[in-house]
């Protein structure tokens, strides 16, 4: 496939690719574009987390566990590439079943590497995560920062490990080319809300709360800021890190907006009230309600993306209160 400034151009080969959890938020705007493109796509998901209606029907479904090498290897038969999204997510519920998130997020990420492998897959492209950072100052946010030992949490820690079997099951052993891509807080259509659980993404909760009337939950102090990366944004960095001739040695790779928001900014960009209102104002006016402090949580995340410019000619193209805007 031709790129030029990120923008996909006419497909010159048809490919064919394993995209795991494309049942998921995230993998399925990765099936679709590939879909969109002419591939052949193959879609691993045992529906934990993925929906069913999420699922591109014109991909080949496979409801499989990736913790069970032996029922996912035949898939891999003739694959082009691999993008590894499936995982088991998000940070607090790690706290709770940190064992699970280890069998999910390592074994069933070392299953994929030896599945490659064995098949001869050319590359496999990581769903990171920037939880990797832990709780750290240094902002931006660059992919060379050491993480202190032991600052992480089951979540965190599960996805820093993935990253290291890329690296150390892959080309360097043998094993297909590989590329981390560390996502920064992702957000738009599909995204996960209320129906997921009490600890979805931010934005798909404020929106529930929003269309049905009820205050949206601050968890204090609600200054905290986070750097937000539109879905299809995330699609087109894993479909340019397929093909990149810069990359494919275990390379970790910031995927975000560049620009951090505080929660503050979030509500007030759904409620659609000026930036500058006060949010004891919000307060007051029973906008907004202040919850609960929750575990594992950083004050502030910001992504350097430079690296994402010079390997992948890849860059964020929706701004944050223009992609909210076409959520409401």
């Amino acid at each position: 496939m031709l790129v030029t400034m990120g923008v996909p151009k006419l497909v010159l080969y048809i490919m064919k690719y394993i995209v795991t959890g494309g049942a998921g938020f995230i993998g399925s705007h990765i099936t679709d574009a590939l879909i969109s493109q002419g591939h052949q796509v193959a879609v691993i998901d045992d529906l934990s987390s993925g929906k069913k209606d999420r699922f591109n029907p014109k991909a080949e479904f496979h409801q499989l566990d990736i913790v069970d090498l032996a029922a996912i290897d035949p898939i891999f038969q003739g694959v082009d590439g691999v993008f590894h999204v499936a995982a088991k997510a998000r940070i607090q519920p790690s706290f709770k079943d940190p064992d699970a998130y280890f069998r999910t997020n390592v074994i069933g990420t070392r299953n994929v590497l030896m599945a490659a492998k064995q098949h001869g897959v050319k590359r496999v492209i990581y769903s990171a995560s920037s939880s990797a950072y832990g709780p750290v100052d240094q902002l931006p946010l660059q992919e060379d920062f050491k993480v202190p030992s032991q600052s992480l949490h089951p979540y965190g820690s599960t996805k820093r490990m993935g990253e290291m079997l890329m690296r150390d099951l892959g080309k360097v052993t043998g094993g297909p080319e590989t590329v981390c891509l560390r996502y920064f807080n992702v957000y738009g259509p599909r995204q996960t809300n209320t129906a997921d659980g009490a600890y979805a993404t931010v934005v798909g909760i404020f929106l529930d709360f929003l269309k049905e009337g009820k205050p949206l939950t601050i968890v204090p102090s609600g200054h905290q800021r986070r750097d937000f990366t539109w879905v299809g944004d995330v699609a087109n960095a894993n479909l340019l890190a397929m093909n990149s001739l810069k990359v494919g040695s275990g390379e970790i790779i910031n995927i975000g907006g560049g620009k951090n928001y505080s929660i503050w900014d979030v509500a007030k960009l759904i409620l659609q009230v000026p930036l500058g209102t006060a949010p004891e104002e919000l307060l007051a006016s029973s906008k907004c309600v202040l919850a609960p402090e929750r575990m594992g949580e950083v004050a502030e995340t910001l992504a350097d993306v430079s690296t994402a410019k010079k390997l992948l000619d890849w860059e964020p193209k929706v701004n944050f209160a223009d992609g909210i805007k076409s959520l409401l």
